[in-house]
């Protein structure tokens, strides 16, 4: 284990100087495995990626029958995959009528890159506009509308043209004229600290979007798939984007991301020049498998319907007075404890209790929960015990520590 811990820091790189450092040999269902028998309650499913849990049975003989089959062929668009063709048709068919053209790549931070050139090829217009406190991707025209100064400076020059708005601030809609392409926007700002929309400010934006003619972009890659207790943030707000981001569950596991748009739209990048949009491994067949599997699993299982009722027994369980806050549905919560020592320790500690949690880029006064949507009642009660341990010793330390 030592030497491990060893070589993974000196043979990979580092995101942090300070990584969590835990060994995970084997996963299943809510449960995270150590080699040494150690087991951990997964209270953040890989940041809202393993929505059915860990290697769930559905989703594991998916990948292993599409390996059977064949794996890599030919970049993303030449060949028909049967893979990609059914997981579309099934995906599209959750969606509102006018997104009905889906292009796979491999991440999240990808799909934001294609929808950015999208609206930009399409409208023939610049000028992007995004939220303070977004997060939409780490590669350089994802980074660019990033909502942070202090994740990209070190960067510059990004891309030109990009402003940035105010999350609902009804006098930010004002910044969108006939100059802007597009604006992006997390319908809930997931790394913000899960801060939801208020006082109908998504439809707002979008008809603020229409009237000038600037497409709306949805970046759905944390809330989608259950995450806001419906299927999309589209259903919950009932607001309709012109292009829509997915990734994260996307691939039940496996690394795939898609931007979704009109066919009009999206067939823009077809022509004058041709590939004006390509990937040699987005849509990868075994990807699309899993996330086919994945998104029936939800379906079969009614998990998006449970996920709301089980965010409600966390809100139950977690009575603490330090907790001020917990925001969010469907599974996807930020508990707030205005305290960003306290936060620090119980985050950096929760293995030390068999739990996993996590961080907010943009918010360090409160720690993530949204762990797999498979969780049963009794798992949450545990989870929720072994927290609230935490929480008392961490005030514990705390109050030693200033004394």
């Amino acid at each position: 284990m030592i030497k491990n811990r060893q070589l993974f820091l000196q043979l990979l790189g580092q995101t942090s100087g300070s990584p969590l450092l835990l060994e995970i040999s084997r996963a299943e269902g809510v449960y995270l495995y150590s080699p040494q028998g150690e087991k951990y309650i997964d209270l953040i499913s890989g940041v809202s990626v393993n929505n059915v849990g860990h290697r769930h049975p559905h989703v594991i003989k998916a990948i292993n029958e599409q390996v059977d089959l064949y794996l890599h062929l030919m970049v993303y668009g030449e060949i028909i995959q049967n893979p990609q063709v059914r997981y579309a048709e099934k995906l599209l068919s959750f969606l509102p009528e006018s997104l009905n053209n889906c292009y796979f790549v491999n991440s999240g931070s990808e799909a934001v890159e294609g929808a950015l050139k999208l609206a930009r090829k399409f409208t023939g217009r610049s000028r992007i506009l995004s939220f303070i406190n977004s997060y939409h991707g780490s590669t350089h025209g994802a980074m660019s509308i990033n909502g942070s100064e202090t994740l990209k400076n070190k960067f510059r020059p990004l891309l030109p043209d990009v402003y940035f708005m105010k999350f609902n601030d009804i006098s930010s809609l004002e910044m969108i004229d006939e100059r802007v392409a597009c604006v992006v926007v997390e319908p809930v700002q997931a790394e913000a600290g899960v801060i939801w929309p208020e006082n109908d400010f998504l439809r707002l934006l979008r008809n603020k979007c229409t009237s000038t003619g600037t497409l709306l972009i949805f970046d759905e890659a944390q809330t989608g798939f259950g995450r806001t207790g419906k299927m999309f943030a589209i259903d919950k707000f009932n607001v309709v984007p012109d292009i829509l981001v997915l990734a994260k569950a996307l691939g039940g596991g496996m690394p795939l991301g898609a931007f979704i748009a009109p066919h009009d739209i999206m067939n823009t990048l077809a022509y004058n020049p041709a590939l004006s949009h390509i990937t040699t491994f987005g849509g990868h067949p075994v990807c699309c498998a899993a996330g086919l599997a994945s998104l029936e699993v939800i379906i079969n299982e009614n998990l998006v319907e449970k996920s709301a009722k089980k965010t409600e027994i966390f809100k139950e369980c977690l009575k603490r007075s330090v907790i001020k806050e917990i925001r969010g549905e469907g599974l996807l919560m930020a508990v707030e404890t205005g305290d960003k020592n306290l936060t620090e320790y119980i985050i950096k500690h929760a293995p030390e209790y068999g739990l996993l949690l996590d961080y907010f880029l943009f918010c360090n006064t409160a720690f993530r929960i949204s762990p797999p949507f498979i969780i049963s009642e009794d798992e949450i009660k545990l989870a929720c015990g072994k927290l609230m341990n935490l929480i008392d010793d961490g005030l514990k330390y705390l109050d030693e520590k200033l004394s």
